[in-house]
């Protein structure tokens, strides 16, 4: 593994910071918003906020940094893995704003793979221009790490599917427009193949959303509830009973993660930073407390370590090979390093860490230090638990037998 950018690779990268410090409209600028934002704008009513929303949009479109990954003919960037890499890199330090979410990173590429040339038609060129959102109604109340085991019917009537049924953690539902949806089509056949792909209009008459709101009092999931919900046979993706292995396709694409390895590195610093103010030195404990200076010693370390297993997957799929345990070995670090810095910085702050409000004097860094610890909670247990990727790592890591 190379550490450092060839000449060429140094090039792109000056190529993308020089975009993103002209291209990046300044409400988004570090010091300004997070990249929550833009989905925030869009969604806002305001014809300002959204008009620095479609500003962003236009900008990354033109150079097809929208899809930096699909190919150009279906209007993304054909950057290669490493230039992906550098221009994720180059966004997360900048803290700009990705335009579209799973729509980009899995959906899109599902419908390029396995969909057909009418839905390609139909969805592709309005995900490029951020027209439209999308969620995933994968997760069930019963199926969520064996996701297998999910029990949403879709009966075949004629030329359309008739589905019933539920989803759970649906990320984005209530702002999105469609949802890319694995329904249980032949019940009688093994769990794994009697799945299939489906599209579906949020707005169609039986489908309904009821927030989840976390206990960071944040509101990102819900529960998904599809009543007798029509959706025609040609919004399948790929074959009958085959949805499952079209799903396998979605977790191939953009593994390296490295807009979180760098969220983590950046997490460390506003603590770092913090601490050096006036308001942090009356709050931080860590000039008394020798534990805790070791501790966030600890803690830097560990983000260093999450960056460098980044590069490691990249390089990988530079060279042409599918990362497998490797990711997960890179998630279960980044996610395990997330939850100890946020348990360590409310250590750091005692008493003052439990200040919600962060307009109020006595909150530390203003109120992030308790957001982070409570939000994280979950980090382990989103996107494939722990102990799942745990068990990847033992048997196609280390080849240990399965228990």
């Amino acid at each position: 593994m190379d550490w450092n950018d060839n000449p060429q690779q140094a090039a792109f990268r000056k190529e993308a910071s020089d975009f993103i410090e002209k291209e990046l409209p300044p409400r988004y600028h570090l010091d300004q918003m997070g990249p929550e934002t833009w989905s925030e704008d869009r969604h806002s009513g305001d014809p300002q906020r959204q008009e620095y929303s479609r500003q962003w949009v236009r900008a990354l479109a033109a150079r097809g940094w929208i899809a930096p990954g699909w190919p150009k003919e279906y209007g993304g960037g054909g950057l290669t893995s490493m230039e992906q890499f550098i221009l994720n890199h180059e966004l997360a330090k900048h803290n700009a704003p990705m335009v579209g979410g799973q729509e980009i990173s899995q959906i899109g590429p599902a419908i390029i793979i396995h969909g057909s040339d009418e839905l390609k038609k139909e969805h592709l060129s309005r995900i490029l221009t951020g027209e439209t959102n999308w969620c995933q109604g994968f997760s069930e109340p019963g199926a969520g790490s064996d996701l297998a085991s999910l029990t949403t019917r879709a009966v075949r009537d004629g030329d359309e599917y008739v589905i019933n049924g539920q989803k759970i953690w649906t990320s984005n539902a209530h702002h999105a427009e469609w949802i890319a949806l694995l329904v249980r089509t032949d019940p009688d056949a093994p769990k794994h193949r009697g799945i299939s792909f489906l599209l579906l209009d949020m707005k169609t008459p039986g489908v309904s959303v009821r927030p989840l709101v976390n206990m960071a009092w944040d509101h990102h999931f819900n529960e998904t509830f599809f009543e007798d919900v029509h959706v025609p046979v040609k919004n399948r993706v790929g074959e009958e009973n085959r949805g499952w292995y079209v799903s396998v396709t979605l977790m191939d694409f953009e593994r390296s993660r490295i807009r979180q390895a760098v969220s983590a590195r950046r997490h460390f610093t506003e603590i770092a930073d913090y601490i050096k103010t006036d308001d942090g030195k009356r709050k931080s404990r860590h000039r008394e407390m020798s534990s805790l200076r070791l501790e966030l010693a600890d803690r830097f370390i560990e983000t260093e370590i999450a960056f460098n297993m980044a590069l490691r997957v990249v390089s990988m799929q530079a060279r042409g090979v599918v990362p497998n345990y490797e990711a997960s070995m890179l998630q279960l670090s980044i996610f395990e390093t997330n939850q100890r810095t946020a348990r360590s910085e409310a250590r750091l702050y005692g008493m003052y860490s439990n200040i919600w409000d962060g307009e109020s004097r006595w909150a530390a860094r203003k109120g992030e230090a308790i957001h982070s610890y409570v939000s994280t909670v979950s980090s382990t247990i989103a996107g494939g638990s722990a102990e799942i990727q745990r068990n990847v790592i033992a048997t196609r890591g280390l080849g240990l037998p399965r228990g």
